[in-house]
């Protein structure tokens, strides 16, 4: 029995990783349609997020199962965590299909003559998803917490491309609809930064058996 359940154990966390992998493979996709007026790569992102949503349904199906089970609490937490970084993946997924449906919009449309820091700020995003998504797989508590401060960055830098697409439509009102697609797009990236510090979050409560969400302990080191 001891046996057949840490083969489950195994199989959740290599059925969360290739999750993660389609996440992170639809985010880079939409973002580099959106980037490069890509409609062909925009119309990939709807299929990658079926994909993604199929790998939450089997990682809850089998996360139950092991509950089931009475595991030790090590295990216990693992199973909790990857139900919750499944669920916060698939509203990765979620937000990179919004991203790619105003990319398959703004390529039909002439672009908006403006510089946005859009670049930069998908950048952080992925860079935090991909360094949270890295911290879960190496059992690393401390590059988890190195995730979470990363957020007030992305944050600010949604708040500045907003000032700026608003700035813009007052000037050009002919613009308004291209930059409201814009303005939905930062937002969505915004949104992945939330998703991958709720991953960080997770793996600290993983690896430290310490939640530390709404405290003042994100930055610290907790008990094993």
């Amino acid at each position: 029995m001891e046996n057949h359940f840490e083969t489950g154990i195994a199989n959740l966390r290599q059925k969360l990783l290739v999750m993660a992998s389609h996440t992170e493979k639809s985010v880079n996709n939409a973002v580099q349609s959106l980037m490069q007026r890509n409609h062909d790569l925009a119309l990939r992102v709807k299929a990658e997020d079926d994909v993604i949503d199929h790998c939450e349904v089997e990682i809850d199906e089998l996360a139950i199962q092991l509950l089931t089970k009475a595991p030790l609490a090590t295990n216990l937490r693992l199973v909790t965590v990857a139900m919750k970084i499944s669920q916060d993946l698939e509203r990765i997924g979620d937000e990179a299909t919004k991203i790619a449906k105003r990319a398959r919009d703004l390529s039909q449309e002439p672009p908006v003559k403006i510089q946005l820091d859009l670049p930069r700020m998908a950048g952080r995003a992925l860079e935090m998803l991909k360094a949270a998504l890295d911290a879960f797989g190496q059992h690393d508590a401390a590059a988890a917490r190195a995730v979470i401060p990363q957020d007030k960055e992305v944050d600010a830098l949604n708040k500045e491309i907003h000032a700026a697409l608003v700035q813009h439509m007052v000037e050009n009102p002919d613009a308004i609809s291209r930059c409201l697609h814009w303005m939905v797009a930062a937002k969505s990236l915004e949104r992945i930064a939330d998703h991958a510090t709720n991953i960080a979050e997770d793996v600290v409560y993983l690896c430290e058996a310490q939640d530390i969400r709404h405290t003042g302990f994100k930055n610290q080191g907790g008990a094993a």
